[in-house]
């Protein structure tokens, strides 16, 4: 028997193998990640009256510079709700007014964009495409998944269930009838076609926002962007350094000048 065939043989007696090695791969992907969590708030979305709220998800519309995506949109007569998603891990620090929160896993920290901020943008772009008043929209942040907020966060921010108790929260009619089948109309006929393409098309944009932020710092062992990282122990502690956002898969890090 040659050394192919004891190959071959020896694969299909563990081909069960394969398949589960590459579902836990696409598993920690950010791409399944993301498409997880907002399901899980899809579902959580469900809970609330269907005569009263309407959902919309996936919505990718135009802006000046680009496109904007918004993971869940609501509308109701009490108004307008605007929900990004979040689904992360660990301990959560941020505040209202800071630019970046923090997450930390044990001994591991990382910066990512304040999600108020984030969903500002899209409160501004549907305000322009509705032409409503302001005060009928409102920015909701839900985190799925086993986080666990380290400092007091704003009321719009809040885990899993949560963001049905803010919601339901506003119990004052801003809205007529006509005004929410308005509204419904104007995002459906304002968005862009749903599929791979517009996807795409969005996360080119992203990344090209990202590298202009990062001043086009990019790790050179996988090409992930590169943020800026405090060490916490060891001589180096208090330090600043470059490391690779796709830790812990890549753990490149480089000095920071």
């Amino acid at each position: 028997m040659g050394l192919i065939e004891i190959l071959i043989n020896a694969a299909l007696q563990v081909w069960y193998i394969f398949p589960v090695i590459l579902l836990t791969y696409i598993t920690t992907t950010p791409w399944f990640k993301g498409l997880w969590g907002e399901f899980q708030v899809n579902m959580l979305l469900k809970r609330l009256p269907q005569n009263e709220y309407h959902r919309l998800k996936n919505i990718t519309l135009p802006t000046d510079n680009g496109t904007t995506q918004i993971d869940h949109i609501v509308v109701s007569q009490f108004g307008v709700f605007i929900v990004e998603t979040k689904n992360m891990k660990g301990w959560i620090f941020g505040s209202a007014n800071q630019k970046q929160w923090t997450q930390k896993i044990y001994h591991y920290s990382s910066k990512f964009q304040n999600p108020i901020h984030q969903n500002y943008k899209h409160l501004k772009t549907l305000e322009a495409l509705l032409n409503i008043n302001i005060d009928a929209l409102f920015s909701v942040v839900v985190f799925i998944g086993k986080s666990e907020f380290k400092t007091q966060m704003p009321d719009n921010v809040t885990h899993a269930s949560g963001c049905l108790s803010y919601i339901r929260s506003h119990s004052v009619e801003l809205l007529d009838q006509q005004q929410v089948l308005d509204i419904i109309n104007n995002i459906e006929s304002g968005r862009l076609a749903r599929g791979f393409a517009t996807n795409q098309a969005h996360k080119v944009h992203v990344k090209e926002i990202i590298k202009q932020k990062t001043d086009q710092k990019l790790c050179t062992k996988c090409g992930s962007y590169m943020v800026l990282r405090e060490a916490k122990k060891g001589q180096n502690a208090g330090s600043t350094f470059w490391g690779c956002s796709s830790f812990p898969k890549c753990r490149a890090v480089e000095k920071f000048n």
